[in-house]
C-alpha cells in the first residue's frame, strides 16, 4: 500500500521551480511535533524565568523585612515600658503583614522555600514572645475567693496597646501582661463565654486556661491565641490573619482563618476554613474537617477579614515532625463525613453557665 504524502515544490538556486517532491505525511507530522515541542519548551523556560524572578523578589523582600523586625526587637528599650509596649505592638503588626506576604507568595514558591520562611516566622514570633516576657512581667491572676470566682462569668481581658502592665489596674493577665492581647477570657471552668462582634472586631483575642467551657466569638478578630485549654468547645468567626493553638487537649475548635499553627495539641478536632495552610508540630490525634458553623452576619465578617469563602485548604496540613515524603503523617487524620458535626448548639447572650 502506497504511503500518503504531500507534494512540495522545490526551487533551485536561481529561484526556478523544479518538479514537485512528494514528502511523506509522517515526516510532516514529525516536523510539526518538533516545532510544537520547541514552542512548549520555550514557554516552559519563559514561565520558569518569571517564577524565578518572583521567587528572587520574595526572598529579598522577605529577608529585608525580617531583618528590620529583628533589629526592632533587639533595640527595644526594656527600661521604658511605655515605649517598649508600643514597639512590640508595631512589631506584631509587621509580623502579621509579613505572614500575609508569605501566604500570598506560596503559589509560586518551592516547598523548601515555604518551609524556610515558615521557620523564620516561627523564630520571629518566639523572639517577640520572649521580649514581651522581659518587657512586661507576669501578673498573677487572683480571685477574691476560689469558690466565689468559680460561680461568676469571668470578665474579658480588655487592654489597650498604650498602657503598661502597671497601668492596667484590675485587668487580668495570663502567661504575660501582653499588651497586644486586647480582649479574651482566662482561668474559667464549666462556663459559657460569649463575645460579640463589636467587642472583638479586628482585635487580638486570647483564650487561656479554660476547662470544660463553651466559647462563642461572634465576629472577626485580627488574631486568635488559644493556650492551655482542656475539654472545651471554641467557635469563632473569621480571623483576619493567624490562629495560634498551644497546649490544647480533648477539645473542639471551629474557625476560619488565613493560617493555622498548632503546637503541643492532643485528641482535638479542628473544623477549619484556612485560605493558606495549616501547620502542626508536636501534636497527636488531631483530626480535621471543613468549617461548618454559621451565624447572622458571618458573610460580612468574611469580607471584613479578607478571607475568600470559596477557598478552603483544610486538608493541606504540614506536620513539622513528619518529613517522610509520600507517606501521610500519623499525627493527624480527616474526620469521616459520617462523624462530622454540621449543626452546633445555639448559645445566646442569656446563657451563662453549662448545663
Amino acid at each position: 500500500m502506497a504511503a500518503l504524502g504531500v507534494e512540495v515544490n522545490v526551487a533551485n538556486d536561481e529561484g526556478e521551480t523544479n518538479t514537485a517532491v512528494n514528502v511523506p505525511e509522517s515526516v510532516l507530522r514529525r516536523d510539526q511535533a518538533r516545532l510544537e515541542e520547541a514552542e512548549r519548551r520555550r514557554n516552559v523556560k519563559e514561565s520558569q524565568t518569571v517564577k524565578e524572578e518572583k521567587s528572587d523578589f520574595f526572598t529579598s523582600t522577605f529577608n529585608a523585612e525580617k531583618t528590620a523586625v529583628e533589629e526592632m526587637l533587639s533595640s527595644s528599650n526594656i527600661s521604658d515600658r511605655d515605649k517598649a509596649a508600643k514597639t512590640l505592638e508595631e512589631v506584631t503588626v509587621r509580623i502579621q503583614q509579613l505572614q500575609k506576604f508569605l501566604n500570598d507568595s506560596m503559589l509560586f514558591l518551592a516547598q523548601y522555600e515555604i518551609r524556610q520562611a515558615q521557620a523564620s516566622m516561627q523564630k520571629l514570633q518566639s523572639s517577640l514572645d520572649e521580649k514581651r516576657d522581659m518587657v512586661l512581667p507576669k501578673k498573677k491572676f487572683a480571685f477574691r475567693s476560689r469558690n466565689a470566682g468559680a460561680s461568676k462569668q469571668p470578665e474579658p481581658c480588655k487592654q489597650t496597646p498604650d498602657k503598661s502592665a502597671s497601668d492596667v489596674g484590675g485587668t487580668v493577665v495570663v502567661d504575660a501582661a501582653i499588651s497586644v492581647y486586647q480582649c479574651g477570657f482566662s482561668n474559667a471552668e464549666n462556663q459559657v463565654l460569649i463575645m460579640q462582634a463589636e467587642e472583638i472586631q479586628q482585635k487580638d483575642v486570647l483564650l487561656s486556661h479554660l476547662t470544660n467551657c463553651k466559647v462563642r466569638l461572634y465576629g472577626c478578630p485580627s488574631t486568635l491565641h488559644i493556650k492551655n485549654v482542656r475539654s472545651c468547645e471554641i467557635l469563632c468567626g473569621p480571623v483576619s490573619s493567624s490562629v495560634f493553638v498551644d497546649q490544647c487537649t480533648d477539645s473542639t475548635l471551629v474557625f476560619p482563618c488565613q493560617q493555622l499553627r498548632t503546637h503541643n495539641t492532643t485528641a482535638t478536632q479542628i473544623y477549619v476554613h484556612v485560605t493558606s495552610r495549616a501547620i502542626i508540630e508536636d501534636c497527636r490525634e488531631v483530626r480535621f474537617a471543613p468549617f461548618t458553623w454559621t451565624y447572622p452576619g458571618i458573610h460580612d465578617h468574611f469580607k471584613v477579614a479578607g478571607l475568600d469563602p470559596d477557598r478552603n485548604n483544610w486538608t493541606d496540613v504540614d506536620d513539622f515532625n513528619w518529613l517522610a515524603a509520600g507517606t501521610p503523617s500519623p499525627n493527624w487524620t480527616v474526620i469521616p463525613e459520617t462523624e462530622r458535626i454540621s449543626s452546633w448548639d445555639f448559645v445566646g447572650p442569656s446563657k451563662k453557665t453549662l448545663m
